[in-house]
């Protein structure tokens, strides 16, 4: 069960990525209420996120510095997994 929830915690960093989302958006999609698969709050609890308040716009939520090195990685494993063998 572990890996089902690292790869759903890089699916919700991947999610992320590309700039910040509202709060309310990020529990909308990630909050869930099955002990099995507590992605949102594995990632906080794993410092992987950061929520974040501006006046007159509302609460946010973006990658820590840890979650965007835990997506690097990733993707620089997933680069090296899926690049050509030489023979």
């Amino acid at each position: 069960m572990e890996n089902t929830v690292d790869n759903l915690i890089l699916d919700l960093l991947e999610w992320l990525y590309p700039g910040p989302r509202s709060y309310a958006d990020v529990l909308d999609a990630w909050r869930t209420s099955c002990p099995r698969l507590p992605i949102w709050e594995e990632a906080n609890a794993r410092g992987l996120l950061v929520r974040h308040f501006e006046p007159g716009v509302g609460p946010f939520v973006t990658l820590s510095a840890r979650g965007r090195e835990a997506l690097e990685v990733s993707r620089m494993s997933s680069m090296s997994a899926n690049a050509p063998s030489v023979a």
